[in-house]
C-alpha cells in the first residue's frame, strides 16, 4: 500500500496488502528517482480508469506493486486478484481462468469458478502474459470483448467486470512476430502501457529501498537498527542488480545475518553472483568502475555512444602498447588485421603504415 513520510518518498510495500505476491517477486518499490517519480505520475493518470493496462519490466522490478496500486487507485469494490500465467499447468489453464463444471475432465468433481470470475468486481492481474498458450490467447481475447467466460463443460455464459492489468518480462512485440503471440491480443492489452525500469536504471531508489529492508528485517530480527557505511552505500549504488528489488532485499537480509557491529560494512554484502565481497578492492575493481560509468552515460542518453566507447578502447589499447599493433590487438583479443581495421577507421594510422598496407594488399 502507498505510503508517504515526510521527508521520505512514496512507497509502495506488501504491507498492508490481505494476500502474498504470487511468486517471490519485489516487496516494497519506493519513488526517489526521476524515473520512478514519472512511473507513478502515470499510475496516479492510469489508474482510475477502465483501460486495460500492459506493465512492462525485467523480473524482480516490482510490476505487482505496480498492478496492485493501480487497482487501489481504481476505486473497484472488488477484489484483486493476481494469476501468475507461466506457473499454471497447459493442460489445466483454462479451467483455472474460466472455470469447470462438474464432469467436465477426469478429476473434476464438483463446479468451481474460475480466477475471472474471482476477480469479478475488481482487477485481475496476469502476470508473465507471454506465456500463456496460443489456445488459450484466442479465448482471453474472447473474454476480454465479450465480457463473459463460459465454463470448460458449460454452455451458459457467465458476465464478469473486471479491470486486466497484464505484466511481461518479455517483449510481446517480438513474440508477434516469432509466432508465440496474437497480434489481435496484443492490441487488445496495449492500450495503455507502463514501462517499469530496472534498478539499475533508477539508481536513486537503490539507498531508500536498503534501508527499508534494513529496518524490516531488524524488526523482524529483534536487532538494533544499524546503519550504512558510507562504502556500503556506494557498493549498492554501483552493483548492476541482475537480480532487481529481489536480489537487494536478500542482499540486505543477508548482511543483516553476518554482521553484528552498529553499521553494515561492505564485507557483509553478498554481490557478485553470490560471492561475498571482500573489503574495498572488490568494490573498486576496473570492471565495477566500468559499470557504474556505463549506467552513467545510459542515465544521460550520450549520443553515438557504441562508437565513441570502441574509439576509446582503441586508442587506450594502441598508446598502452606503445602503438605496437600485435601488442594492442593481444590486449584486447582480436586479430592483427582487424585491429589494423579499426585503427584506419579512427584515423590512427600514419601515412606511411597505411601505404605499406595497401602495398601488401597489392603484392601479397
Amino acid at each position: 500500500m502507498l505510503s508517504q513520510t515526510a521527508g521520505k518518498p512514496a512507497l509502495i510495500s506488501l504491507e498492508g496488502y490481505n494476500s502474498q505476491p504470487t511468486s517471490i517477486r519485489a516487496k516494497a518499490l519506493v519513488f526517489a528517482d526521476p524515473a520512478s517519480q514519472q512511473l507513478l505520475s502515470q499510475m496516479e493518470q492510469l489508474g482510475p480508469s477502465e483501460a486495460p493496462i500492459l506493465i512492462i519490466g525485467e523480473t524482480g522490478t516490482g510490476k505487482e506493486l505496480v498492478a496492485r496500486h493501480l487497482h487501489h487507485l481504481s476505486g473497484r469494490s472488488g477484489p484483486f486478484v493476481a494469476v501468475n500465467c507461466g506457473a499454471i499447468s497447459e493442460q489445466l489453464a483454462e479451467s483455472e481462468l474460466f472455470g469447470h463444471e462438474a464432469g467436465a475432465f477426469t478429476g473434476a468433481t464438483a463446479r468451481r469458478a474460475g480466477w475471472f470470475e474471482a476477480a469479478d468486481g475488481g482487477t485481475l492481474f496476469l502476470d508473465e502474459i507471454g506465456d500463456l498458450p496460443l489456445n488459450l490467447q484466442v479465448k482471453l481475447l474472447r473474454v476480454l470483448q465479450e465480457r463473459e467466460v463460459v465454463r470448460v463443460g458449460a454452455r451458459r455464459p457467465i458476465p464478469v467486470d473486471i479491470r486486466l492489468v497484464a505484466a511481461t518480462n518479455v517483449d510481446l512485440h517480438e513474440a508477434v512476430s516469432a509466432g508465440h503471440f496474437r497480434l489481435d491480443l496484443y492490441y487488445r492489452l496495449n492500450i495503455a502501457q507502463l514501462n517499469l525500469p530496472p534498478l539499475r536504471d533508477r539508481v536513486g531508489d537503490i539507498l531508500p529501498l536498503a534501508e527499508y529492508f534494513l529496518g524490516l528485517y531488524a524488526q523482524r530480527l529483534k536487532r538494533p537498527l544499524p546503519t550504512l557505511h558510507a562504502d556500503t552505500i556506494i557498493a549498492l549504488q554501483r552493483y548492476p542488480w541482475p537480480g532487481n528489488i529481489r536480489e537487494l532485499e536478500n542482499v540486505v537480509h543477508y548482511a543483516l545475518l553476518v554482521s553484528f557491529g552498529q553499521q553494515i560494512l561492505p564485507k557483509h554484502l553478498k554481490l557478485s553472483g553470490g560471492m561475498p565481497t571482500s573489503g574495498s578492492s572488490a568494490l573498486d575493481s576496473p570492471i565495477t568502475r566500468i559499470q557504474a560509468a556505463y549506467q552513467e552515460l545510459f542515465r544521460d542518453k550520450t549520443p553515438d555512444l557504441f562508437q565513441q566507447l570502441e574509439q576509446l578502447l582503441i586508442e587506450e589499447a594502441f598508446a598502452y602498447s606503445g602503438q605496437n599493433q600485435v601488442r594492442a590487438a593481444a590486449l584486447l583479443g582480436i586479430t592483427r588485421n582487424v585491429m589494423r581495421t579499426q585503427l584506419k577507421r579512427y584515423g590512427l594510422l600514419g601515412e606511411s603504415e597505411e601505404i605499406g598496407s595497401e602495398s601488401i594488399k597489392a603484392y601479397g
